[in-house]
């Protein structure tokens, strides 16, 4: 399975980088079912992961970002829940911030994030990539500067570096639940927007971050009269998590020992991979340790 995934990122890589037109990567050509803005990009990174899987002859189930549910081959075994670019917006602006995530369980009525067996982030710049098995201890990582995972012990909010999430997030209601955070950190520690969840939460893997934070979807389930809100910055669509923003990462932290939940300190493992609906939608709290989550849980103004 490593080898199969590794393989199709590769491909997807290959086509992406192989992209060097500026003008025509930024070109928006429609939304995902799940309402998120596509760009060129995204074509080919999907045309790539689309063309891997029916050149391999192999029997799988895909869920993509762009294209929901398809069937190749009789009886797939696995489910692949794959966003071919987490991170479509840096990447068309040619930073490193993007991440193939690719995700395997085993393909059955309804698969949750507890069903994931195998998980993939591979950089699509730099080529690095974090893998798990979770039949096996620990994460594989490969292409880092430093011995990975390498997670922080720090558990004061002033000198935390983290991350938080503005896409489909109106960001006066985002600024007035944590904006006191961003104040108490922005200076003796760092604050980023990298639309990524899962180049975020591998941030937090690395030890390169402290946390990442992405609570849009418990304000909304804690106030609902927030939805025009949600539905006006998301261009009439709630944009909040995804089951494949978070399908490989989820595994991955969990295995590197990162403490991973949804905003209200639950577990994410119900979460069903082939729902894009509001209602499976999610929210995370990742942190290097279990105090720092706790303090998230606590200074957030809920």
């Amino acid at each position: 399975m490593k080898e199969f995934l590794l393989g199709l990122a590769g491909l997807v890589c290959d086509r992406v980088t192989a992209a060097d037109s500026w003008l025509e990567r930024r070109q928006i050509r429609g939304h995902s079912p799940g309402g998120d803005a596509q760009f060129t990009l995204d074509d080919l990174a999907e045309a790539a992961v689309r063309d891997y899987i029916a050149d391999s002859g192999q029997s799988i189930a895909l869920f993509s970002e762009d294209h929901g549910l398809r069937m190749f081959g009789q009886s797939p075994e696995y489910l692949l829940i794959v966003d071919p670019i987490d991170g479509t917006r840096p990447a068309v602006a040619g930073l490193e911030m993007a991440t193939i995530s690719v995700a395997a369980a085993r393909f059955t009525e309804r698969p949750c994030i507890r069903d994931v067996e195998f998980a993939l982030l591979r950089e699509l710049r730099s080529g690095a990539y974090l893998y798990a098995d979770r039949a096996k201890d620990g994460v594989e990582a490969s292409g880092y500067h430093h011995g990975v995972p390498a997670l922080s012990d720090n558990t004061d909010l002033s000198r935390m570096f983290w991350s938080i999430e503005f896409n489909g997030h109106p960001a006066q209601r985002m600024t007035r639940a944590y904006g006191h955070l961003i104040d108490r950190s922005a200076n003796t520690g760092a604050v980023f927007v990298f639309c990524s969840a899962s180049f975020s939460i591998s941030r937090v893997i690395t030890g390169q971050l402290d946390a990442y934070v992405d609570i849009g979807n418990r304000l909304l389930r804690d106030d609902p009269s927030l939805l025009a809100d949600f539905e006006r910055v998301g261009k009439g669509k709630v944009l909040h998590l995804f089951p494949y923003d978070i399908a490989a990462s989820v595994l991955l932290a969990e295995k590197a020992g990162v403490v991973v939940t949804d905003a209200y300190g639950r577990s994410l493992d119900t979460t069903v991979l082939t729902d894009v609906s509001v209602a499976n939608q999610q929210s995370c709290i990742a942190a290097c340790t279990e105090q720092l989550h706790r303090s998230l849980l606590e200074e957030i103004v809920w």
